[in-house]
């Protein structure tokens, strides 16, 4: 795969010699990975039912992982049908496990479709969190709903809008802000992304409107995790710190360690570098200060 040369030479300006890893990690052939969905379902029923079906797999990051070539399979599994599991990449489950949200709290996911963080956070509480889920486009808001109804995740509410115009009057305990991106971590051997200097201006604008409203509509002594499948400085580190305000708030520490990932520095994050098992990713925390 030939990484588009723009997006090359941002990666280049921002990793220096490290950028030839970066792009190699980005070019390798990942594997397909899942999680348990453990509203309906348990680690056991699940791996039992891999091994009836003759699907190899491997535990990694609180996931699984299994070969591109058994994704048919998985897909055709009456797990797969009934929601017991659900295929995300194992980058993507690291910001609910940074949330740590915990039953009884308000959530907020600002950008929610297709629900797979949603229906983790959902699981991560027993399903004992009250959720509010934001999607703005109303053809994946459907979507959301449909995937949260076959993962059992039942205390959710879909607001079909615009997350960053939410009413501040509105306060949650933990906020995840997944933003939308350039997507330039999630490229792979078969798609070298539609990246351009003119989408990438446009996630930024829309990266800094989010942010400022996750920080108006936090609670006293809240958390916001802010991530996105971008490798960029410009969209990461740079958005979350140009939209942090000056009193009130700051950055802590993630907590994750991703099991067999490479982490590239990262001033105020985590930042998991793509390889065969995981997307590149950035994973920031931050918490208000108790009023």
């Amino acid at each position: 795969m030939e990484i588009n040369a723009q997006l090359a030479a941002r990666l280049s300006g921002a990793y220096g010699a490290e950028a030839e890893n970066v792009i190699r990690g980005l070019c390798s052939r990942r594997k397909t990975t899942f999680r348990v969905n453990t509203l309906k379902s348990t680690a056991e029923r699940v791996e039992s039912a891999l091994q009836n079906t003759g699907i190899a797999f491997e535990r990694i990051g609180g996931g699984y992982a299994v070969a591109g070539g058994d994704y048919a399979a998985l897909r055709s599994s009456e797990m797969y049908a009934n929601g017991e599991i659900y295929v995300q990449s194992l980058s993507s489950m690291l910001p609910p496990l940074a949330l740590g949200a915990s039953a009884g709290e308000n959530v907020l996911d600002m950008c929610a479709a297709p629900g797979g963080k949603t229906s983790q956070i959902a699981a991560l509480t027993g399903g004992g969190a009250y959720i509010t889920a934001c999607e703005i486009n109303p053809v994946r808001a459907e979507r959301l709903k449909h995937n949260l109804a076959l993962l059992g995740a039942r205390r959710v509410s879909v607001l079909v809008t615009d997350a960053s115009a939410l009413d501040p009057a509105m306060k949650f305990d933990r906020i995840l802000l997944d933003a939308p991106c350039s997507g330039s971590g999630t490229l792979s051997e078969t798609d070298g992304g539609n990246f351009s200097e003119k989408l990438l201006a446009a996630c930024m604008k829309k990266q800094r409107a989010l942010l400022s409203r996750a920080f108006a509509l936090l609670a006293p002594g809240g958390v916001l995790v802010y991530s996105t499948c971008s490798l960029l400085p410009c969209e990461n580190e740079e958005a979350l710190l140009s939209a942090l305000p000056r009193s009130g708030f700051s950055v802590a520490e993630t907590g994750l360690a991703p099991e067999r990932a490479a982490v590239l520095p990262s001033e105020c994050g985590t930042l998991v570098a793509p390889d065969e098992y995981y997307e590149g990713f950035f994973v920031a925390k931050v918490v208000s200060d108790p009023r």
